[in-house]
């Protein structure tokens, strides 16, 4: 029966026991095992604000890459406007060129046109001078063929000039 109820020497001792190692846990263990556990609820706190420092500068660093991309999309759409426009200033440039190029070899043209134009109708007049000169020739020749023609002719003609005096 001895097992199952212990003597009072014994209960003695053993709660003795207890209090010095509870004394001892207390001086020595709990202190330590609170500092320990301080220390990391401070490791596990700074690492949680260093997390969180983390998540703000990824969040600062997304919105400053969004910027720097928004700010090189908007370089782009004005070099592409700035192209544009030089592009449209390069083609209007060309057509007015040839444009004038155009005009000018229109005129060349023209006063080519003109030229050849004046110097066949000069050797039209020329021709026909000639002709008439031919075809006068001829008429005199068959009108003025015998010496009575010939002397009324010169006739009219000294008749003519003294009368213009």
């Amino acid at each position: 029966m001895d097992l199952l109820t212990p003597s009072v020497g014994l209960l003695f001792w053993m709660s003795l026991i207890f209090i010095v190692v509870f004394i001892i846990l207390l001086k020595y263990g709990f202190t330590a095992i609170v500092k320990m556990v301080n220390e990391r609820k401070l490791f596990i706190d700074d690492s949680l604000r260093k997390a969180h420092e983390a998540n703000e500068k990824l969040t600062n660093i997304q919105k400053e890459g969004e910027s720097i991309l928004q700010e090189a999309r908007e370089k782009q759409a004005i070099i592409i406007k700035e192209a544009a426009a030089t592009r449209d200033s390069i083609i209007e440039k060309a057509q007015q060129k040839a444009r004038e190029e155009g005009a000018r070899i229109i005129n060349e043209a023209r006063v080519e046109i003109e030229n050849e134009k004046q110097a066949a109708i000069s050797d039209i007049r020329k021709l026909v001078a000639t002709l008439s000169v031919e075809i006068a020739e001829k008429i005199m020749r068959e009108k003025l063929g015998d010496d009575n023609s010939q002397m009324e002719l010169i006739d009219r003609m000294l008749d003519g000039v003294s009368s213009k005096e």
